[in-house]
């Protein structure tokens, strides 16, 4: 079973979609329902807490102090046509490998369950619910979807840093 073609890649990519988006959005509904306005619970010695969140920002809350039009505009729309892009490179790209797109659909179901909750809640936040750390260091509060991005992300990493096979040439101008 090769999941880089046909058949194969649409239906990895149809089932890491359904169970990553479905699995964010089941657990955020769980958090909405059972967590909100509650203080947080904490597990293992305050290394695990699960606790109610609102995120208006990005990764961190990045962009959550911008006014409400500007966050819309790239949290939403640029999000999306990136979204946009990375599904057209995982459906129709043929020289992928096999760790570009279990990493890019990753990224990519990640994307999505938070941009449904940016389309689907009161001032386009998001649901978080997660936290980890050992003292005063600390994770951010994340969910499922944050979950599979940073998975996609670690998984690219070799690509990084690896080095190129061919050296370096000049081209020749012929001057």
């Amino acid at each position: 079973m090769d999941i880089t073609r046909g058949r194969w890649r649409l239906a990895f990519l149809a089932v890491v979609l359904i169970t990553c988006v479905g699995c964010d959005q089941a657990t955020k509904q769980l958090a909405i329902d059972h967590l909100k306005g509650t203080p947080p619970q904490s597990y293992f010695g305050d290394l695990f807490r699960i606790q109610y969140a609102e995120n208006p920002g990005a990764f961190l809350s990045l962009a959550a102090n911008l006014p409400e039009d500007a966050r819309f505009w790239l949290l939403t729309v640029a999000n999306s046509l990136v979204l946009l892009f990375v599904g057209v490179i995982v459906l129709v790209r043929k020289d992928i490998d096999r760790l570009s797109l279990i990493a890019l659909t990753f990224i990519l179901a990640g994307g999505v369950g938070n941009l449904i909750d940016r389309m689907t809640t009161q001032n386009g936040v998001v649901i978080d619910f997660l936290n980890l750390g050992i003292g005063g260091l600390r994770t951010g509060v994340f969910n499922v979807a944050d979950m599979a991005i940073t998975a996609g992300f670690l998984l690219l990493l070799p690509f990084v840093f690896r080095r190129s096979e061919e050296p370096a040439t000049v081209a020749n101008t012929g001057t």
